[in-house]
């Protein structure tokens, strides 16, 4: 495994990280769940990425119990705050009330005294950014929380967070975490600029775009059984992926990933280390082989010839740009 920096942060991560949406506490079970994160701990992965809303707060559970046995100093756990997790007014977003008691909460779900990594999950148009960036540094103050970093928000929201943060005297946000792939592009133009300068690194997420990378689905074929497609909660995540325009042009990335010795997953994971802003790409896993695939794209570097190579291959499948705001759906 190679480990890199968060962003301008002194905290190293593991370049390939551990992520539990949809498959902790849903999707498979507990003793699998923990297959999981063990094949995770063996490829040397040390990062692992949660939320206080997958599974309603299960996911952060089973991570914790698979987690429970590890020295704390020699991992780093990341958790989020922002969608619901109750019924009450008060029990969303970013106000104060909601942060401090999500994180007290997130802490005892996960077993440990102290988040290395907080984020909010979404930006809250309904709170006043200065609220929810006290709060959090009302945490770090505390030492329940080390770093703080966003989710999914754009340039203008990582901006104005940096400026609040540094005309207050906060600790100031290290992270971003976006969904960013071969396929979905759109931090590009804006965002990574933007991060480059402020010392913001990106944790990516679907680097595979949900298992479309992966060459799994092929263009007129059904999805195969088993897969997220299929599945009755992610499959509405990946459906607008499965045209036969894009099947077919990630068909013809494989005599590419041969030519690296790469499958095309590892591929896809080491395409989106090619960027020096992000900091770690995370993976998820519903058995313990897929991580171990995963995990052995660490260390790959890809050449600018492969780079305009996989280009090419993809066209004008690729999105680029924003057509509207960041659509709620898209978690993680």
């Amino acid at each position: 495994m190679e480990f890199r920096h968060l962003g301008r942060s002194g905290l190293m991560v593991s370049e390939i990280a551990y992520g539990n949406w949809i498959t902790h506490g849903s999707q498979i079970d507990e003793d699998r769940a923990h297959a999981c994160v063990r094949a995770a701990l063996d490829m040397g992965i040390t990062t692992f990425d949660t939320a206080d809303a997958y599974a309603e707060g299960r996911a952060e559970e089973v991570l914790g119990r698979a987690l429970r046995t590890e020295r704390r100093d020699e991992i780093e756990i990341f958790t989020k705050v922002y969608w619901p997790t109750g019924a009450g007014r008060n029990n969303r977003g970013l106000n104060r009330k909601h942060i401090l008691r999500s994180a007290e909460d997130s802490l005892r779900r996960l077993g440990t005294d102290y988040i290395d990594l907080y984020q909010a999950h979404r930006h809250d148009y309904s709170t006043p950014l200065e609220e929810t960036l006290r709060a959090f540094d009302d945490l770090v103050r505390q030492g329940k929380v080390l770093y703080v970093g966003v989710s999914e928000w754009t340039a203008p929201e990582i901006a104005e967070a940096l400026g609040v943060a540094r005309d207050m005297g906060f600790d100031r946000i290290v992270s971003n975490q976006p969904q960013y792939n071969m396929l979905r592009r759109v931090i590009e133009p804006e965002i990574v600029p933007l991060c480059e300068r402020e010392g913001v690194g990106q944790v990516v997420f679907q680097p595979m775009a949900m298992g479309v990378l992966t060459g799994k689905y092929l263009p007129g074929a059904p999805p195969p059984s088993g897969t997220r497609a299929t599945d009755p909660e992610g499959g509405q995540y990946v459906t607008r992926l499965l045209t036969d325009e894009i099947l077919t042009r990630v068909q013809n990335l494989r005599p590419l990933a041969a030519d690296h010795g790469l499958t095309l997953a590892q591929l896809s994971i080491a395409w989106t280390l090619a960027n020096p802003n992000v900091s770690s790409a995370i993976v998820g896993a519903s058995r313990p082989e897929q991580i171990t695939d995963s995990a052995a794209a660490a260390g790959v570097r890809l050449g600018p010839d492969a780079l305009k190579a996989i280009d090419e291959s993809l066209g004008n499948v690729v999105e680029h740009h924003l057509t509207g705001p960041l659509s709620p759906q898209s978690r993680p």
